[in-house]
């Protein structure tokens, strides 16, 4: 009787632990580092595949910069000499162009950047 109630009792925990051990790992998503300065975005475009989970890295090398995706939902902002991240999965293709969020001198309304996300 012993015997019975303890093999009841690791039944449980060995079928959980084989299902966890062949469970297919999810791979990272990719990350997209963009370093902004003034007032530049570096690189100033990137292609992503609609569906794809991605992390948006945004990096200010000198003042507060953003990068604001009005269409897509998407403001991340990074302060001066920090970094920043949100993740990101497109679910439309098309070519979306973001802009800097955070006034940072008089070339602000240059800083643009294009992602591009196909199917």
């Amino acid at each position: 009787m012993r015997m019975k109630s303890f093999l009841l009792s690791i039944c449980p925990a060995l079928l959980l632990s084989s299902s966890v051990l062949n469970a297919t790992p999810q791979p990272q998503p990719e990350r997209v580092e963009i370093t902004a300065k003034r007032f530049t975005f570096t690189p100033d475009q990137v292609t992503l595949k609609r569906g794809q989970p991605v992390v948006i890295v945004l990096e200010s090398a000198d003042v507060s910069h953003g990068l604001q995706f009005r269409e897509l939902g998407i403001n991340i902002k990074a302060g001066k000499g920090k970094t920043a991240e949100v993740p990101f999965t497109p679910t439309k293709a098309g070519d979306f162009t973001g802009q800097c969020s955070v006034f940072c001198g008089s070339g602000h309304g240059r800083m643009k950047f294009v992602l591009h996300v196909v199917e």
